[in-house]
C-alpha cells in the first residue's frame, strides 16, 4: 500500500504544480511548505474516501509527512547545487 501513496501524492503534486504554473507566474518560497502541505492534506483525502487507508487521521499524518519530506529533499538538492 506505501507505494500506492507516493502515485497519489505524485499526481496531486504534479496537477498542483501545473496548476500554479499556469495561473501565477511566481510564488515565494515562503509558501512553497504551505503548498506542500495542501497537497499532502488533498492526497490523504483522497487515499482515505477511496479506501486506500481505513484510518483518516493516518492517511492525512502520512501524506503530508511524505509531502514535507519530499519539500525538504528537494530543497536540500538545489542547495547542494548552489
Amino acid at each position: 500500500m506505501e507505494i500506492t501513496y507516493v502515485i497519489v501524492i505524485a499526481i496531486i503534486a504534479y496537477i498542483a504544480g501545473s496548476i500554479t504554473k499556469l495561473f501565477v507566474d511566481s510564488i515565494p518560497n515562503k509558501f512553497i511548505p504551505l503548498q506542500n502541505v495542501l497537497i499532502g492534506i488533498i492526497s490523504g483525502l483522497l487515499c482515505y474516501f477511496t479506501k486506500i487507508e481505513p484510518n483518516l487521521l493516518q492517511s492525512l499524518v502520512l501524506c503530508i509527512v511524505a509531502t514535507m519530506g519530499a519539500g525538504g529533499i528537494a530543497d536540500l538538492i538545489n542547495i547542494k547545487n548552489k
